[in-house]
């Protein structure tokens, strides 16, 4: 397989001031790809790119984008049309995990929150920036999952990780998972490759930086579902091993 030739990419990541989503990004860039850093705060996300830019002379580039705000995403992406004309990578990393209680004492707002964030901001993300990939000759999307998401790791006793039973984040990622299956097969006919990546227990602010992982370590299955050759894989779940278990 032959990778796809960068130049002139873009890529947009979001999440991308902090944790895997700006070593993604720093992954992506040291390949001559132009990166684009999501991040809710404009100044943080201008921080991370002029860091990008100063540490390894990435051309990267602040992108306000808030995945639980419709009129953030519409303006991001009419900003990225006016200003890069198409989108060749979409990275969703933008998530959050914030319940640490059984489900039963689980607040059900506390489940809003995170399916609104690792869910529906990830649909309506695609959504908005679908017209531009489609402008790509070889457009990548790239869902952020996790092992947690995976129901046949989470039904066995044995699993690394069958004690994290987190009914809203792992919940999520199951979710997340058939919508990645769900947007495959609609653009199965096209050069659009959507798979979603599960980056292992990195150590980041999602889990207090009690991960095992480092975020290079976390970066390197999304950074290469993001560059497949065009006969690369779609509609599948991975991490840097192979083929994660739905």
């Amino acid at each position: 397989m032959t990778s796809q030739s960068v130049e002139n990419k873009v890529a947009l990541i979001t999440g991308a001031n902090k944790g895997i989503g700006l070593e993604i990004a720093r992954q992506l860039g040291v390949q001559g790809i132009t990166v684009l850093i999501g991040a809710r705060d404009e100044k943080r996300g201008q921080e991370a790119a002029e860091k990008l830019h100063a540490e390894h002379n990435i051309d990267a580039h602040a992108v306000q984008l808030d995945v639980t705000n419709q009129g953030s995403i519409e303006a991001a992406a009419k900003h990225i049309e006016s200003e890069f004309g198409k989108l060749d990578i979409l990275v969703n990393n933008a998530g959050i995990a914030v319940d640490r209680v059984p489900p039963s004492q689980l607040d059900i707002e506390v489940l809003r929150r995170t399916y609104d964030t690792n869910f529906f901001g990830v649909f309506a993300v695609i959504k908005a920036m679908l017209p531009l990939l489609q402008k790509s000759d070889a457009g990548r999307i790239v869902n952020m999952s996790s092992g947690l998401g995976s129901l046949t790791q989470n039904t066995d006793p044995n699993y690394e990780y069958a004690q994290m039973k987190l009914l809203a984040y792992n919940s999520s990622k199951t979710a997340l998972n058939a919508m990645t299956i769900q947007f495959a097969h609609e653009l199965k006919d096209t050069s659009i490759k959507v798979n979603s990546a599960d980056p292992g227990y990195v150590a980041t602010e999602l889990n207090a930086h009690n991960g095992t992982r480092t975020v290079q370590q976390g970066a390197t299955a999304p950074v290469r579902l993001a560059t497949l050759p065009s006969d690369g894989p779609t509609g599948g779940f991975f991490d840097e091993n192979g083929v994660v278990p739905w």
